[in-house]
């Protein structure tokens, strides 16, 4: 598992790279490139923050929503038998195939 920064709603990824002799990486799960750097664990965080703080403020300003990370849907790939037993399984159980798929993820997430 990697670590993320976290910030309002919002994570980041580290990476080191040895030829900058600096931290970096971007914002995950939205389309717009909000990357980030520092030398130190602390420059990272707060320029992390600062490029979160100044996209808001730019969206505010241009009066955009700004994009949320992890709106709640997603398409997945998974095999044609695996898609027959969750759905079969769904029903047996009284439930819609979406609502398994959150069960058996939330049970995934738990562990």
């Amino acid at each position: 598992m990697s670590d993320l920064l976290p910030y309002k709603n919002y994570n980041g990824t580290v990476e080191y790279s040895k030829e900058g002799q600096c931290l970096f990486r971007k914002v995950v799960g939205i389309k717009s490139l909000l990357s980030y750097e520092g030398n130190s664990v602390q420059k990272l965080e707060q320029d992390f923050q600062n490029g979160i703080d100044e996209y808001l403020a730019d969206c505010k300003e241009r009066n955009i929503e700004p994009e949320q990370p992890y709106k709640g849907t997603f398409n997945v790939r998974i095999s044609p038998e695996l898609h027959r037993n969750i759905a079969v399984c769904a029903i047996e159980y009284g439930k819609s195939l979406n609502a398994a798929v959150e069960e058996a993820i939330r049970n995934m997430v738990r562990a």
